[in-house]
Parts: structure tokens; sequence; C-alpha cells
């Protein structure tokens, strides 16, 4: 894939030139399938604004498709393929800062998701949903689709979606306050992804492929800074090991969940008073965050600026401040 015009080049070669998707077959499904893997990578590695023009496209041929006459399994494949894509579209849009728009997507995602029958898409998709909530510190409306995903994934026996949903409830609750509640649904995300783990095959959907042992990881850390600003700083003793075991975990293409670690990293080193290690490793995060066409990026970072400039009399904490200042500042990529 060209590295410089990814979105181009996909939508030359998975779009338009592409004549499987004139007609509705079981290659239809793996275009889709496939078209739908590159523009995930494309949104892990450069953010939402890196492909969501390229999906609308894609979606406006593949939702026509509905009306073809085919068998009624190629038909729920790719349905489920479609809701992916759906899924997806409605991601890219939150990562952009278009909450309303990624809503939209996710409704049509559970329509379709549903239509086939696939539990485990329809609980992915609500666990999305609470990621928009959540975001927007909507907390009783993120921890109901948390929770309907769950009682969802538990149906489906789906153990990997069900830590993914776990650990999520557990932000939640630790942006609420509550430690107790927060710390026994990571112990419980745990003995899930070790339930998934031991029953792994290569047949993970690819809507939950992200969930490995780093992005848990990643998820401990993340639920600990939350805590270490609602409950206490001494949290910090427990999410600054996660995120640098996260931050060295996470591959090159997986680079915007990098990015959310280092932010993470640096704001438990302001809480903690080593502004030092703060500002270095603020700075590469925001050298991360600044390769990303993604909103939530901006986003997440404001709370670092926000404890920075809790020490107006520290000279490193302003210089840290003033940086992020400069990047709010700046276009996205």
């Amino acid at each position: 894939m060209d590295e410089e015009h990814p979105v181009e080049s996909i939508d030359e070669t998975l779009i338009r030139g592409n004549a499987t998707l004139l007609q509705l077959d079981s290659a239809t499904v793996v275009a889709l399938q496939a078209a739908t893997r590159e523009f995930r990578a494309l949104d892990y590695r450069h953010g939402g604004g890196a492909c969501f023009d390229a999906i609308s496209v894609l979606l406006r041929y593949a939702e026509t498709l509905l009306r073809s006459t085919t068998s009624a399994d190629t038909m729920d494949q790719f349905c489920v393929a479609l809701a992916d894509l759906h899924n997806l579209a409605g991601w890219t849009r939150f990562d952009t800062g278009h909450p309303d728009l990624a809503r939209r997507h996710f409704e049509r995602a559970l329509e379709l998701a549903a239509a086939a029958g696939d539990d485990d898409l329809v609980a992915n998709v609500c666990y999305r949903l609470g990621r928009v909530h959540l975001h927007h510190n909507e907390l009783d409306q993120a921890a109901r689709q948390f929770e309907h995903g769950q009682s969802i994934a538990e149906r489906a026996g789906v153990p990997l979606t069900q830590s993914i949903l776990s650990s999520n409830q557990a932000w939640v609750h630790a942006r609420g306050g509550d430690g107790a509640a927060a710390v026994r649904l990571l112990d419980t995300a745990r003995h899930q992804f070790d339930l998934a783990s031991e029953h792994a095959d290569d047949r993970t959907p690819p809507w939950a492929g992200f969930f490995d042992a780093t992005d848990l990881t990643a998820m401990i850390g993340t639920v600990h800074t939350e805590l270490a600003v609602t409950a206490g700083a001494e949290q910090s003793e427990v999410a600054i090991p996660a995120l640098r075991e996260a931050a060295a975990g996470y591959r090159d293409g997986m680079a915007r969940s990098r990015s959310f670690v280092l932010i993470f990293l640096a704001t438990n080193h302001v809480l903690d008073g080593d502004v030092d290690e703060a500002g270095e490793v603020g700075g590469r995060a925001i050298d991360a965050a600044g390769q990303l066409t993604s909103a939530r990026a901006r986003d997440r970072i404001r709370p670092l600026l926000a404890a920075a400039r809790r020490l107006p009399r520290d000279r490193r904490a302003v210089e840290l401040s003033e940086r992020i200042q400069s990047f709010l500042t700046t276009p996205m990529a």
C-alpha cells in the first residue's frame, strides 16, 4: 500500500476498480471484508480522518447490494461484513469528533448484525456506543451500553468480548470515583481474558482483534489513571508501570493507542510530582498525537494540560503546558 496516499490507493483498488462489488456472492463478502481490514489498519495507525471519506464511498456501494438476490447464508455473511464496516465508520466518525454521525453508523451496524444473528458483533457495537458516551462524560449512558453489551456477550459465550466490556465498565466506575467497583471489574476482565486465551484460535473476529494482552494492560493503566484523578494520586503507582508496559508493547500499527497511553503516562507523572519525566513523556505523546488525524487525541491531552497548569511556578510544567497549547492550536495532520 502507498504510505503517502493510503486512502487513494484503497479507493482505487477496493472501491472503483473491484468488479466483485457489482454483484453479491461469496467473493463480494471477501472483498468487503478485505476493504474493511485495510481501513481498520489505517484508522489504528493514522486516525479516523485517514479513511472515513473512502469508507463512506464504499458504504454507498455496499448498501445497494442488499437488494440483490442471493442465498440466505451469503446474505447473512454480507450483512455481518456490512455491519462491521458501519461499525468502523462509526468509530472513525467518533475519532474525528462527530459523535452524532458516529451513532447513526452504530445504529445501522446494530440493525444489520442483529438481522444476521451475530450477537458478538452486536455486543461490540454496544461497547463502541458506550465509548462515545464515556468520552463525553455521559457516565450513566455509557454504563447502560456496556451493561447491555455484556449481557449479549454472555449470551454469545465469547469471553474476549466480555473482557472488553468489563474493562470498560471499570473505566466508567473509575471516572465516577468508585475504586472498589473499578478494581473488581478489572479483576473480572483479567479472568475473562485468560479464559479467552485458553481457547484462542485464528478466528478472532476483526472487530475484536485489537484487544490483546497489551491493550488489556493499557486498560489497567487507564483505569488507575482515572482513579489517580478521582480517588487519590497513589493510584499512579499502579498506573505507571502498566502504561509503560503498554507503550512498549504496542506495535507501530497501533500508533493511536500508543499515543493515548503516553498521554496518560505523562499525566500520572505530573500527578506524582515527577515533572521532568512528565515533560519527556509528554513530548513523546505530543509528537505521536501530531501524526494522527484524530480529534480524540487532542481531547485526551487536555487533562494533561490542566494538570500541568496546576503547577504555575514550576518552569518544567509551564514548558509542557506551552507545548501542549501549541499542539492544540496546530491543524491536524
